[in-house]
C-alpha cells in the first residue's frame, strides 16, 4: 500500500510549484476570510490552502518536518488501530490541522480585505506534536537535529521554540504565511492524539520526569 506521507508530500510539492506559476490558481485556493465570509461554496479554501506555500524556503521547511515526525506517528496508528483505519486517523489528524487550524483566523480576518494566508503549517504542527507527546525525549545522541537549529535538541524544548517562534512572526505579520495556524494545530493533534490513544498522556510525563531526574 502506498505510503500517505509520500503522497501528501508529492501532491504539495507539485501543486505549490505550480501555483506560483499560474496566479488564478493561487488566487482561487488561498484563504481569504472575506471573501469566504461573503461568497457561498468557498469553504474548501481552509483545506486547498494548505496544498500552496509562499516560497522554497516555506514548503521545504514545512515538507521536511512532515517527512520527519510523520512516520512515528502513523506507525503509532496503524499499530493501535490497524492499517487502513490507522492511516485514516492519520488524515484526519493532518488534513484536519490544516482545517481546523485555519479556523480562528478566518474568524479573526473575516472582515480585513487584505488578509491571505496559505500553507501546510497547521497540518504540519499537529503531526509534530503528536509525535512530541509520544516521545518527548530522545535518549540517543542526546536529542534530535532539527534545521535550523544547529545542535541536538530534546523534542519537547524543541516543541515550545517552535511556539515561541510561531508567536513571533504571527505578531510581525510580515508575509502571508499563516503563523497562528502552528498554535492551534499543535493543540488540536496534542488533543486528538490524547482522545485516540489516552496513554499517551501519563507516558509523556513518565517520559519528562525521567530526563529531568537524569540531569539533575
Amino acid at each position: 500500500m502506498l505510503n500517505p506521507i509520500y503522497i501528501l508530500i508529492g501532491l504539495t510539492v507539485v501543486i505549490s510549484i505550480y501555483a506560483w506559476s499560474k496566479q488564478e490558481l493561487m488566487d482561487s485556493w488561498i484563504m481569504q476570510p472575506y471573501l469566504m465570509a461573503r461568497s457561498s461554496g468557498q469553504w474548501y479554501r481552509l483545506l486547498t490552502s494548505g496544498f500552496l506555500h509562499a516560497d522554497w524556503a516555506h514548503l521545504l521547511f514545512n515538507m521536511f518536518a512532515f517527512y520527519s515526525f510523520g512516520p512515528v506517528v502513523l506507525e503509532a496508528l496503524v499499530e493501535g488501530y490497524g492499517q487502513l483505519p490507522g492511516i485514516g486517523l492519520f488524515l484526519v489528524l493532518y488534513l484536519g490541522g490544516i482545517i481546523l487550524s485555519d479556523l480562528p483566523s478566518y474568524f479573526q480576518h473575516r472582515d480585513d480585505r487584505g488578509y491571505r494566508s496559505l500553507g501546510a503549517s497547521g497540518g504540519v504542527a499537529s503531526v509534530l506534536f503528536a509525535s512530541i507527546l509520544l516521545f518527548p525525549v530522545n535518549t540517543n545522541g542526546g536529542g534530535i537535529i532539527i534545521f535550523p537549529i544547529p545542535f541536538p535538541i530534546q523534542p519537547f524544548l524543541f516543541g515550545f521554540l517552535y511556539l515561541v517562534y510561531s508567536y513571533y512572526m504571527a505578531r510581525r505579520r510580515a508575509d502571508n504565511v499563516n503563523h497562528d495556524a502552528h498554535f492551534y494545530g499543535a493543540l488540536y493533534g496534542v488533543v486528538l492524539l490524547l482522545v485516540l490513544m489516552p496513554a499517551a498522556g501519563p507516558a509523556f510525563i513518565e517520559q519528562i520526569s525521567l530526563f529531568i531526574k537524569s540531569k539533575f
